[in-house]
């Protein structure tokens, strides 16, 4: 899976919960990226924000900040 794949799917959840208020966006982004990704889909994407977040939406990021190791 490449980055532009990882950006494009993490974005398409935060298009979803964009509608949210802000704390249950991030949370909502969060839970679903914790839940339903796999381990290695996890870590490209702290990588990615790692390397500067490129491409990815503000609350992908910040719900990235907070994913456990």
């Amino acid at each position: 899976m490449t980055s532009d794949d990882i950006v494009r799917m993490a974005n398409d959840i935060s298009h979803f919960f964009a509608a949210y208020p802000h704390d249950e966006a991030v949370a909502g982004v969060k839970g679903h990226i914790r839940d339903y990704w796999d381990p290695r889909m996890k870590k490209a994407l702290k990588a990615h924000v790692m390397q500067g977040s490129a491409g990815l939406e503000p609350l992908v990021v910040e719900a990235a900040a907070s994913l456990p190791e």
